[in-house]
């Protein structure tokens, strides 16, 4: 399809599975059908001449990419991907009678996601998936979203029902914009999904604020020892003290050096005044 001189990309994502989500690296890995669509006059057919059963479009093999066009499409944002080769590589061009084309392939794709961790381990995090032309200008190629029925939702980025976390809750469905970037080559049309997540607590709730509470009622202890027996009250403050150390340098493995406290180091400082103060 052409729009105003420019060919139309339309695209569509199924995510198969999504994970891990790392809060060091700040990015986050998906598996996907990665589906493109566009037309192109050059390559139209007469079906009837071919076949009576081909109105679906004709599969065409791999060694078609290399002598159509096709666009040069791009993560903005990934850090590394990669297309599925096993036990063949995992692509599907069909073309239909109109010169229409779909470009399918299933990638892993490997993206950067920016955190605000002020608020960890109970924050929300929105992770975006921005891509577009590498080469060609909004002149030459535009992208847009196609709308895809699942259900009694429309929406073109399709996450299936087996998709689970670990660590976090897709919150809604994922939002999905069209924009442009402008940059010193010219103005690129670049189409962009935001993924939702809210974290889970239970794990720090179990592995951090449980024994970090305990120790604290454990370190009360000390009114009740006998205040002429002081070694014994000194070796459970510091044992009390060195534990709470121990916690806290195993939570904060995982997150990147960020120079701001989170709502988790907030809470082991509190927990260090009571230690200290009994």
């Amino acid at each position: 399809m052409k729009e105003a001189g420019a060919t139309v990309i339309t695209s569509y994502i199924n995510i198969r599975s999504m994970g891990p989500i790392s809060e060091l690296h700040m990015d986050y890995a998906l598996d996907l059908y990665f589906r493109q669509r566009w037309q192109d006059p050059r390559l139209r057919y007469d079906m009837f001449n071919i076949s009576n059963n081909m109105s679906a479009g004709l599969i065409l093999s791999m060694r078609m990419l290399d002598n159509i066009w096709k666009p040069d499409t791009y993560f903005i944002n990934g850090k590394g991907s990669y297309m599925h080769t096993l036990t063949t590589p995992n692509k599907l061009i069909r073309l239909h009678p109109n010169g229409e084309i779909l470009y399918s392939m299933r990638l892993t794709v490997k993206a950067s996601c920016p955190m605000q961790l002020r608020y960890f381990p109970m924050d929300e995090q929105i992770c975006p998936l921005i891509f577009g032309s590498y080469g060609y200008p909004s002149s030459d190629i535009l992208y847009r979203w196609k709308q895809v029925t699942t259900g009694i939702e429309r929406s073109p980025v399709v996450i299936s029902t087996n998709v689970t976390l670990s660590q976090f809750n897709l919150t809604t469905s994922p939002e999905v914009r069209r924009h442009f970037r402008i940059t010193r080559r010219g103005n690129f049309s670049v189409l962009s999904v935001y993924f939702h997540l809210v974290r889970h607590t239970g794990f720090f709730i179990i592995q951090v604020y449980l024994p970090c509470s305990l120790l604290v009622v454990l370190s009360w202890v000390s009114f009740w020892i006998n205040r002429e027996a002081t070694a014994d009250r000194v070796s459970l403050g510091i044992t009390a003290v060195l534990t709470l150390t121990t916690l806290c340098h195993d939570s904060r493995q995982d997150l990147p050096r960020v120079g701001y406290a989170t709502a988790l180091d907030y809470y082991i400082v509190t927990c260090y005044s009571f230690l200290i103060g009994s």
